[in-house]
């Protein structure tokens, strides 16, 4: 990391760049739960541009649960996806109503999706979801100590199936489903670890 500093200060690109900035945002449309916005911004090189991008509407954020059952196996969900036309294996997630805590919407939605409530929930990780496309931040949970409370399915425009697979037996099982077609977030790869 030092040597590729060094490089940039080296050629004098450092010098030559401009602090990047947002200069405004504009709705272009709003659904009721995503908007279109115009990100008007300077470049390093000083020049005007503008930026289309997708942001959510009447939420404070979006958790994602990497929830281990007490027998040792993930809790997975497989979805219909609208824009992919697909099944998506996915974690556990949702939205944070405003004026909800992360961890409160984490046990929430964990619940309402699964029908597991952790006994414990502890932070792993934070960060953005789709940088190109979305102005959405994602805080993942590493959830323990379950205990089944209730149905699973999600609300009521969620059709979701729970799939509780063995930790040793995830990469095969993950493997399997692509090789039927089934689509497989991405998440799920870098939060099973």
């Amino acid at each position: 990391e030092e040597v590729a500093l060094n490089y940039i200060s080296d050629c004098g690109f450092r010098n030559k760049l401009a602090p990047m900035e947002i200069l405004g945002k504009k709705v272009m449309w709003k659904g009721s739960f995503m908007s279109a916005v115009e990100i008007t911004y300077r470049d390093a090189h000083g020049t005007v541009r503008t930026w289309e991008a997708l942001e959510r509407v009447g939420i404070s954020g979006i958790v994602v649960m990497a929830a281990i059952t007490p027998a040792g196996s993930i809790l997975l969900e497989k979805q219909f996806r609208p824009p992919l036309g697909r099944d998506v294996i996915e974690l556990p997630a949702g939205l944070v109503e405003p004026g909800e805590s992360m961890e409160a919407a984490a046990k929430r939605e964990l619940i309402e999706e699964t029908g597991w409530e952790a006994g414990s929930i502890d932070f792993l990780t934070e960060g953005p979801i789709s940088t190109g496309a979305s102005t959405e931040m994602l805080r993942a949970y590493l959830c323990t100590r379950l205990t089944h409370v209730g149905r699973n399915g999600g609300d009521d425009n969620e059709i979701i199936e729970v799939i509780d697979v063995p930790l040793p037996g995830v990469q095969d099982y993950l493997l399997t489903m692509q090789k039927a077609g089934t689509l497989i977030d991405l998440k799920v790869f870098g939060l099973i670890e």
